[in-house]
């Protein structure tokens, strides 16, 4: 690696290490969750779809609200039970989209996308695995309304945790969508890929959703190939991070190459090439000679990529 780069120490990575107690077992103590709703400690996150609700503030904002302030916004579309923190209730309300995006014209307010939020610190990052687990969730009610066995329309049952067919009596719970997400290398190279999607100098580590009765290991190797055309072998984990773009969970992993020749599947990449670990580590800190970049800290992308920098993939 250069000598004139120095890594410095590793931010921090993007929507993990939630503070909240989860408490699955009060969700359906009603009661219980009337007076949590009425202590004065409890906060509310506020979402519109993808819009997020803060307080403006100077420099940061403030994403929690009381229950008060959170309800005079408008009228909720769900209100979901996050859990506890310190003993204290967290619950994720949901606006109509439009009127979350009405009250970025009215003083005091700052909405904005999540990922925007994450990424220019416009919040205590303490605030952002609370924000991702409200986001996820009331997206999941707004888009799953309808019994996917029957059509009727279902209700939201278990604090938000559940939706319930009165007419076929199905039950619908929040999904999560397995991606891997991975980086194979080979000595002091490594393979990326551009999405068309990416901003125009960001080249990242290859990825794809994991399909239905496949192991994340087939599934590292099946995306590596198809989209790269490039033979992988061994296998390791990394970490893994929720994605609440909408509801991901993105499995982070490492995967030895057992090919060279990349061969691009146009209609999933732009491109895909070799990058060494001197264009690597210039392109996570924006220094790189022809402007490519790598994805911010708040991404797993970026944590992969500062592993193998850093010497830590370990292959059994």
């Amino acid at each position: 690696m250069s000598p004139r780069l120095d890594l410095g120490p590793k931010p921090q990575l993007g929507y993990v290490d939630s503070r909240i107690d989860r408490a699955a077992d009060r969700r359906t103590d009603e009661a219980g969750l009337a007076a949590l709703a009425a202590d004065p400690r409890t906060r509310a996150y506020v979402v519109g779809i993808d819009w997020i609700v803060m307080k403006a503030g100077d420099p940061l904002n403030e994403p929690a609200f009381t229950m008060e302030e959170a309800r005079a916004l408008g009228t909720a579309t769900e209100t979901v039970f996050l859990g506890t923190e310190n003993g204290a209730a967290r619950f994720g309300i949901g606006l109509p989209a439009a009127t979350a995006e009405a009250l970025k014209e009215r003083a005091g307010f700052h909405v904005t996308d999540l990922r925007s939020v994450a990424v220019h610190g416009l919040c205590e990052p303490e605030h952002l695995p609370a924000i991702a687990e409200a986001k996820a969730v009331l997206h999941w009610h707004a888009r799953h309304r309808f019994c996917s066995n029957c059509g009727a329309e279902s209700v939201s049952v278990q604090a938000g945790w559940r939706r319930d067919c009165p007419h076929c009596k199905s039950m619908h719970f929040p999904r999560t969508d397995p991606v891997v997400i991975m980086l194979s290398v080979n000595g002091d190279r490594c393979l990326l890929g551009r999405s068309y999607r990416f901003a125009p100098t960001m080249w990242s580590c290859l990825a794809g959703f994991v399909e239905p009765g496949e192991s994340i290991e087939d599934a590292v190797r099946r995306e590596t190939w198809e989209e790269a055309g490039i033979a992988t072998g061994r296998v390791s984990y990394f970490r893994s991070q929720p994605w609440p773009f909408p509801m991901s969970l993105m499995i982070g992993c490492f995967a030895e190459a057992i090919t060279d020749d990349v061969v691009v599947d146009r209609t999933e990449l732009e491109d895909a090439r070799w990058f060494h670990k001197d264009e690597v580590a210039a392109m996570l800190f924006r220094q790189h000679d022809d402007g490519l970049t790598a994805p911010p800290p708040i991404a797993i992308a970026y944590h992969i990529l500062r592993a193998w920098l850093d010497g830590e993939v370990v292959f059994d």
